[in-house]
């Protein structure tokens, strides 16, 4: 019998088979009603957290598994199965995209304050970097962070937040300087209850509907000094530093979502009652659209799994 495709090794693989059951068993029959609803419990992290899930990379100090990323990008790869892309797109952004820069840049208080309660699934993390008028462009970010005594008070707004409605503190990229392009970005920990701070609105969207997204509104927030992450005007280097694994784990996601669609098409749960089964198995034509699928698919895992 072969064994691991590298980069993982028998270990990833035994992690790989953990994951697959608990995502098939426990939050499958739930991801329907869930996408219907529009949103998910909150205690869903906590539950994720009782796994370990939630760390998987992060040092046993602070709660985590102390494990490689690879392990991570195991995960990341089997949370798709679930059947809903809201649910994967929130436990997603909470562990691979808004508590990395607190785990690389933050320091020691923020990371007791922070990460460790993200880990355990007690506080929801989210980014905060879209605006508007800015998306990828980071130097095109407005909101701005004026200093005071104590810390800076924060004026602008953000959009397409994911986790923005139930998150407990968002990593907030904004200007604190004049200076244009990207120069002058800072990043400040803004909390749940800081006055000033509101959700404008819960956004409808095409698809991952369990998933809260949203608009986020700041209007002179207090933000004390202590929650400045990393270098004052040294933001863009922070987030540069997460955003290539960022795109990977997109990739891993999708590549997990196309695996699952090819293996249920195949099972015959692609469609209703009995046209997806016996299509494929009957129907030349239908054999060749699954042939295709698969090879999209393996294509995609290759490019993805050589990346890592």
């Amino acid at each position: 019998m072969a064994g691991p495709v590298p980069p993982f090794t028998a270990e990833h693989e035994r992690f790989r088979a953990e994951a697959r059951e608990y995502v098939s068993k426990e939050l499958r029959p739930r991801a329907a009603e869930w996408e219907r609803k529009r949103w998910f419990p909150t205690e869903v992290f906590e539950e994720l957290a009782g796994h370990g899930y939630l760390g998987l990379k992060y040092p046993r100090e602070y709660g985590g598994r102390g494990a490689d990323h690879v392990l991570d990008a195991v995960w990341t790869e089997e949370l798709p199965r679930c059947g809903s892309g809201g649910l994967a797109a929130a436990i997603g952004a909470h562990t691979g995209i808004a508590t990395p820069p607190v785990w690389k840049f933050g320091t020691e208080e923020q990371k007791r304050r922070f990460l460790a309660p993200a880990i355990r699934g007690e506080k929801i993390a989210a980014l905060g970097i879209t605006e508007p008028g800015a998306g990828s462009d980071v130097a095109g970010i407005r909101t701005r962070a004026r200093r005071v005594d104590g810390g800076y008070l924060v004026s602008g707004s953000k959009t397409y937040i994911t986790n923005g409605v139930r998150a407990d503190f968002v990593v907030t990229a904004v200007k604190t300087t004049d200076e244009g392009g990207h120069q002058g970005l800072s990043f400040l920990l803004l909390e749940r209850g800081m006055e000033g701070f509101t959700v404008a609105g819960k956004l409808e969207k095409l698809g991952w509907h369990a998933s809260d997204t949203a608009e986020l509104a700041f209007d002179e927030v207090f933000v004390p000094e202590e929650n400045l992450l990393g270098e004052e005007n040294r933001g863009f280097y922070l987030i540069m530093a997460n955003f290539q694994w960022e795109r990977l784990l997109m990739s891993l996601g999708a590549v997990g979502s196309m695996q699952a669609c090819v293996e249920r098409t195949l099972a015959g749960g692609g469609g209703s009652g009995a046209t997806a089964g016996p299509a494929v198995a009957n129907g030349q034509a239908a054999r060749h659209a699954v042939a295709e699928m698969a090879v999209k698919a393996e294509v995609g895992r290759s490019i993805t799994y050589n990346a890592l």
